[in-house]
């Protein structure tokens, strides 16, 4: 999964661009038949795979992913030998959703099938099978065709032709729809299977949220400006610079301007750390990093130092002779360029405050794979915290009302230090479920956070005291709310040590299959698994439809069973208003006789049940990723946007009331 959210019980709402639901090609197979000698032969299975997505290896256990496997529709002259081996850098991880390791290749993927060659001529048809996901969708199996004919007659020249082959699962042409569908489906039914990809399009985007998008960055890093701005390293210098500018000159415009230029300076010196970062590791090493139990496990080491460091338990600094040069440097020169060096002097001498905000932030954004992403959550932090220096110049009244510097930005450093603790824990669950420890189920991440949280509401009652701490004993009124919604979040959190769902949570909790135990169960259950006898139903009782394309082998599609679909008003909705019909796009079994269809000008097989419903995703719903679930009315007409992996349940909701509502327009 995707990591994704920054203190959202505190401040705001997560916003997302949308993406249109379309078919993906993120694996493109090349095949060839290589002669080894005059009686033995290999087909090479060659794949390029997109960034972010992997490919699934040979011989999973059974109950997991969909493992690659060589098939034989037709073989004259030779036989084959032995299974099909992978080849390449092959990846073995921990799946914490079907609890095993599973094996699988990332941009580069090969996989070789031994022939061995009977003499004279030969003709080997057939096709491999395999399957691939990323860190939001699934794939239904995927089939490479290939045939192959030859001599073997020990002249090696002769021996094979090699052949290229794509992976095709592109959109198929409306014509050729309608004449697989009467063959797909039943007599009377094709009305189904008539595609409804421009109705559907007519709703707008698909309702699938990308977690990091720019604009939630741009806020995330924003929102660490401002809390940076409160800490006892930024805030005591604002009134000092602000005065410095309007004093050194006796033309205030002067002043103004370079205050503006300070506020400028700092804003490219944060943008430019982005950058460096995104140049140094690059997006898609940053995006492995997030992943990477390794460094997540070190992600949390680090939290934990800065939350002991925002505790007072030392401090974190930068060498003063960094500063001590720049500082002098910025004396030495005039214009533009001195502004400029104070600029960077205070982002280094702030740097014992502002370094934990920035540490997290770059570790929050790094999932996105994205190389404007942490120069876009720099871009936010820089504008928050360079704003005041600008306002004041502006506004030099002002300054008689800011708030004097005291303990109360200590308060702040520490309440950090205790939202970096709990975010520490986090990264060390991302790990935990890789490697299949168990050392942080879901109820011991709860029971953690819910002292964090209780500790930090006695801390802010004064019931606690810090290195740093004032002895004042009086609380202000300001702590004092503050100190109540901690304990109050930590009270609610003490049922979900018992499974309930903790909606607040669930985005950083384990999930809800690492519970122990879990009185709070609310199941679904598709009342159809085909859909034809589904849509049936639905029109003879007058009932909408909601359909889920899911797969045995789809992660998220789990994902989404067991954090959405257990919420009570969700439940609810699916088993009493609409009737919903599963389709598993990798079943396997057969269909009673294989159907030929043209697709995309294409001649393809359909030979099992799942190639069958996923060739209705692609050519009615134009999508071929799971989970895909998509709202339609008994004639098979869609009633709201497409919804793909998202486990924001009232946004979930939101979808299935808007089709419920449309549907009795």
């Amino acid at each position: 999964m995707t990591q994704k959210h920054f203190i959202s019980w505190l401040v705001m709402a997560l916003l997302c661009l949308p993406v249109f639901a379309q078919i993906q090609e993120p694996v493109k197979f090349k095949t060839e038949l290589k002669t080894l000698s005059a009686n033995e032969a290999e087909i090479i299975f060659s794949g390029a795979v997109e960034n972010g997505w992997h490919i699934y290896s040979t011989d999973l256990p059974e109950g997991g992913p969909i493992s690659a496997t060589f098939n034989v529709d037709k073989i004259e002259g030779a036989e084959v030998v032995g299974k099909l081996m992978p080849r390449g850098n092959e990846i073995e991880k921990m799946d914490p959703i079907f609890e095993m390791k599973v094996r699988y290749f990332e941009k580069q993927a090969t996989f070789v099938q031994k022939i061995k060659l009977t003499g004279g001529d030969y003709k080997i048809v057939g096709y491999l099978e395999y399957g691939a996901c990323n860190d939001e969708n699934c794939l239904p199996p995927t089939s490479v065709d290939f045939a192959f004919t030859g001599k073997a007659a020990g002249n090696a020249s002769a021996a094979a032709e090699t052949a290229t082959t794509e992976t095709v699962t592109t959109e198929v042409a409306t014509d050729s729809m309608q004449t697989a569908a009467a063959t797909v489906t039943p007599t009377g039914t094709a009305d189904y299977w008539a595609p409804v990809i421009k109705e559907l399009g007519n709703y707008g985007e698909n309702i699938n949220n990308e977690s990091h998008t720019w604009i939630y960055i741009f806020f995330t890093g924003m929102l660490g400006g401002l809390l940076a701005l409160f800490t006892p390293c930024v805030w005591p210098i604002i009134p000092m610079t602000v005065s410095f500018f309007l004093k050194r000159t006796k033309d205030k415009k002067k002043g103004i301007r370079d205050a503006f230029t300070y506020g400028a300076s700092i804003v490219v010196i944060y943008v430019g750390l982005g950058l460096i970062i995104t140049g140094i590791w690059g997006a898609n090493a940053l995006n492995s990093l997030s992943t990477n139990a390794i460094f997540n496990i070190f992600f949390c080491l680090m939290l934990v130092v800065f939350a002991a460091s925002f505790f007072g338990a030392f401090e974190i600094t930068l060498p003063s002779r960094w500063s001590n040069a720049i500082d002098s440097k910025a004396e030495q020169t005039t214009g533009l360029l001195s502004i400029f060096l104070m600029a960077f002097t205070l982002s280094l001498v702030s740097f014992s405050c502002t370094g934990p905000i920035i540490g997290f932030l770059l570790v929050e954004v790094s999932s996105t794979g994205s190389y404007l992403a942490p120069a876009i959550g720099m871009l936010g932090f820089a504008i928050a915290l360079a704003l005041p220096f600008t306002l004041f110049a502006l506004f030099p009244s002002w300054l008689k009302s800011m708030p004097k510097s005291g303990g109360w930005m200590n308060v702040i450093k520490v309440t950090l230090g205790f939202l970096e603790l709990a975010f520490a824990l986090k990264f060390l669950s991302v790990a935990d479920l890789a490697y299949g420890w168990r050392i942080l189920d879901r109820e011991t991440f709860l029971a953690l956070w819910i002292v964090i949280f209780g500790l930090l509401g006695m801390y802010l009652l004064g019931k606690i005291k810090f290195p740093h701490d004032d002895d004042d004993n009086k609380v202000s009124v300001t702590r004092f709310f503050l100190a109540m919604f901690s304990l109050a979040f930590a009270v609610y959190m003490i049922p979900g040590l018992w499974g309930a769902p903790l909606k607040a949570v669930s985005a950083f909790a384990p999930p809800m299959q690492t519970q122990d135990f879990n009185l709070y169960k609310n199941e679904v259950h598709a009342k159809f698994n085909d859909f034809d006898a589904g849509m049936e139903y639905a029109r003879q009782n007058g009932k909408p439809v909601m359909i889920d394309f899911t797969g045995y082998g789809c992660v998220n599609c789990r994902k989404m069973e067991l954090s959405v679909w257990t919420d009570p008003k969700v439940s609810q909705l699916l088993n009493d208003d609409y009737v919903l019909i599963t389709l598993y796009v990798d079943e396997k079994t057969k269909l009673p006789e294989p159907i030929r269809i043209t697709e995309n000008g294409q001649e393809r097989t359909l030979r099992t049940i799942g190639d069958k419903w996923s060739y209705l995703q692609r050519t009615k719903f134009g999508a071929n990723a799971q989970p895909f679930y998509v709202l339609i009315d008994n004639e098979g007409k869609p009633l709201n946007k497409s919804y793909s992996y998202d486990e924001d349940i009232q946004k979930y909701i939101d979808f299935l009331e808007t089709g419920l509502k449309n549907y009795k327009k």
